[in-house]
């Protein structure tokens, strides 16, 4: 071999033995070039003789030794990935060189206050002046191309942008939040308003609540559905297993061929991967498959017209393209006021009772928790495609349940979903978990703009080429839930369920997730109370799908978030996800199918934490720094009182069968009793993430007067 070749092949090998990793940065900017500019004309380095390379400064420093292998040097570099800049700084050779670590501190500190983190505000828009495409072209013009490219874009782009107002007017509202829910004994209609229709039901809110509202209908009551928009159009996408939908088959809702006609694809496994490549050797993990999560992807607008048919056909009334405005609460009915969103028209409704299920920008969620309606959200984009990818790109026959292609990207950890769809579609998402913050809420355009921008990164594709069928889009919230009655989910005549109950699960769950395990919960207690009258705020707050075990994992979603205004290490989060998939990955399947379900024990939860521990030790410091102390404090509540749930869960595991046996006596003798020992008696099953068979569900299908 010639020798050249061999003395350029030691050297290299060299070097690759000798460079040293000394610093790590997310600097929060796209504009890559901006700061490789600064890097070479503007900074000004405390120590070396800065020479410029093609992607940074190269810090030359005096020749220490004449034995040293390689020059005295630092190599600073910067690259540009998800629409973010990363910087590393390498040292050649293997000794500290002087002053190395306060030069390290005064570059930090400088990329630090030349690049600070931005948070992008809603851009103005006059739908009287301007197109929506018009006012958002200067502000993010790849998410205007591609929504034009969709059918109905332009709507879709306004309802975008309407989720985001609204959603930053609530974060943003003063300590005492709008009023919307009203006490009064004599509720007056307004002059001008059409006459008062009476129901026994009204829900407000027609994705998650017609499902709800087309099982209440099929018992017997009167419903109305009230939805803001056009009924049956989605902006979200839904996946399940078969297990969980198994609820809507065994409440009558559906039978099982029925269920069939609304799949859209069944995928053969799922992929749980997260970027490892900066992360420390105990914090790398395999790919995790999950094959029974999320592998149902249903045709969700399907969904809602199916169960909107079934709720016109039990006497059910729809009000769609109507408005919420208030409610009044009396002694014996809740008035409801809306109006008409072409016409302006005044609208009002009588009911027994009112069903929230408005989402996460309900204001009736904020006024009831004086303003601390969530703790936490994920905004969440992406679109239903229907072809352009090329064969090779993806399998049809596979998913990604939760998957990162890189690390922090400006203060957010992004994370991508895939799912299978009907044909050759795929439903792909990207979200990340966020602090609610006023000055930062969360921006579904900037994501949305991201979202355009790296997917080729995620995916390889050309976007022109690709067809889009709609966008998927929304708020997904979180509640930091210490105990059961830890949150206000009901006033009198008046409950939450869904996202305006922010039933959110850690990890890849929504409301839809937690409505649906918990349907024949909500439905059998709802129903006891309006066979009783007990629509008082003391009954129908028992009315929830609260569960201890997932109250504890919140924790989780506390890691996966970067608090606003404050430096992380750029691969902290992935670090952290891949200890806990790496532990899921060593357990049996029925283990992670049970985490990532929402249906872990007590007893798992222990194992993995201090298996986490142990193999991680340094993960404890990570969720230390990233939850700080009063959050760490309120989780040990959590823990506490879920492990009390579980010893009484033990000690009274006969109970759920005894008042099942015992139940026509019992609630014909004492109602009141029986209601609260029947949400008891869920709170031990369905709230310790167990859907027993043992507990029938004895729902008698009639109305007292």
């Amino acid at each position: 071999m010639d020798g050249d070749v061999l003395t350029f092949i030691n050297k290299r090998l060299i070097t690759s033995v000798l460079m040293k990793e000394l610093l790590y940065l997310e600097v929060p900017t796209p504009d890559t070039l901006a700061v490789r500019a600064w890097l070479q004309e503007h900074w000004q380095p405390s120590q070396g003789n800065a020479i410029a390379t093609i992607d940074g400064v190269r810090l030359e420093f005096a020749q220490q030794s004449a034995q040293a292998t390689l020059p005295a040097a630092l190599s600073i570099f910067v690259w540009s990935l998800q629409r973010t800049t990363y910087l590393k700084v390498f040292r050649w050779g293997d000794a500290a060189l002087p002053h190395e670590a306060s030069l390290l501190k005064q570059l930090e500190k400088a990329v630090r206050a030349t690049f600070p983190p931005t948070y992008p505000e809603l851009p103005p828009f006059h739908p009287d002046k301007e197109t929506i495409f018009a006012a958002l072209t200067p502000h993010y013009p790849k998410t205007v191309h591609y929504f034009q490219r969709m059918p109905n874009g332009e709507a879709d782009l306004q309802r975008v942008y309407w989720w985001e107002k609204r959603w930053r007017d609530s974060v943003r509202s003063p300590s005492t939040p709008k009023q919307v829910i009203f006490r009064s004994h004599k509720p007056a209609s307004p002059p001008t308003a059409a006459a008062t229709e009476q129901f026994d039901l009204v829900y407000v809110g027609g994705a998650l609540g017609v499902i709800h509202a087309a099982v209440m209908a099929n018992l017997g009551y009167k419903v109305l559905l009230i939805e803001r928009l056009t009924f049956g159009r989605m902006n979200r996408e839904w996946n399940i297993s078969r297990q969980e939908f198994q609820s809507l088959i065994d409440l009558g809702l559906f039978t099982e061929t029925e269920f069939e006609d609304l799949i859209a694809r069944e995928y053969q496994d799922g992929y749980n991967k997260f970027f490892d490549a900066n992360n420390p050797a105990v914090a790398q993990a395999p790919v995790l498959h999950t094959p029974t999560v999320l592998n149902i992807a249903l045709n969700s607008e399907a969904l809602l017209k199916r169960c909107g048919t079934k709720l016109l056909a039990a006497g059910g009334t729809i009000w769609d393209e109507t408005e919420f405005d208030e409610a009044h609460v009396g002694d014996t009915e809740v008035i409801v006021q809306t109006h008409q969103r072409s016409t302006g028209e005044s609208k009002i409704a009588q009911a027994r009772l009112l069903v929230d299920a408005m989402g996460t920008a309900s204001p009736i969620a904020w006024q009831l928790n004086h303003g601390r309606a969530f703790d936490s959200v994920c905004p969440t984009v992406g679109a239903c495609i229907s072809g352009g990818f090329e064969p090779a790109v993806w399998d049809s026959t596979y998913g990604d349940v939760l998957f990162s292609h890189g690390d922090i990207s400006r203060g957010r950890q992004l994370i991508w979903e895939l799912f299978p769809a009907q044909g050759n579609e795929l439903t792909i998402y990207l979200f990340h978990y966020h602090e609610v913050n006023p000055e930062n809420p969360g921006s579904l355009l900037a994501m949305y703009e991201d979202f355009f921008h790296i997917l080729p990164e995620y995916r390889r594709c050309n976007l022109d080429k690709l067809t889009w069928r709609k966008p998927t889009f929304g708020y997904i919230p979180g509640y930091f839930a210490q105990g059961k009655d830890d949150r206000t989910v009901a006033f009198d005549r008046l409950v939450s369920i869904g996202d305006a109950a922010s039933l959110q699960s850690p990890l890849v769950f929504t409301g839809f997730g937690s409505l649906i395990r918990n349907l024949s919960r909500l439905t059998h207690l709802l129903d006891i109370a309006l066979r009783h009258d007990l629509l008082k705020a003391q009954h129908l707050n028992q009315i929830r799908a609260f569960q201890s075990n997932v109250a504890i994992t919140w924790l989780f979603s506390k890691g996966m978030m970067v608090p606003t205004g404050k430096s992380i290490p750029p691969a902290r989060i992935n670090s952290m996800l891949n200890t806990f998939f790496g532990i899921l990955g060593s357990e049996e399947n029925e283990v992670a199918d049970r985490f990532i379900k929402d249906r872990t024990t007590w007893s798992e939860f222990n194992r993995m934490a201090l298996s986490a521990g142990s193999t991680n030790p340094a993960l404890l410091l990570w969720i230390w720094q990233l939850a700080g102390a009063k959050d760490l404090i309120r989780w040990v509540g959590s823990y506490l009182n879920y492990t009390w749930q579980t010893f009484v869960l033990w000690l009274f595991s006969w109970f759920p069968t005894w008042l099942s046996n015992n139940q026509q006596w019992l609630e014909k003798l004492r109602p009141h009793l029986f209601f609260w020992m029947m949400a008891q008696s869920y709170h031990l099953t369905y709230g310790m993430g167990n859907s027993p068979q043992n507990q029938s569900i004895k729902i008698q299908p009639q109305i007292l007067a």
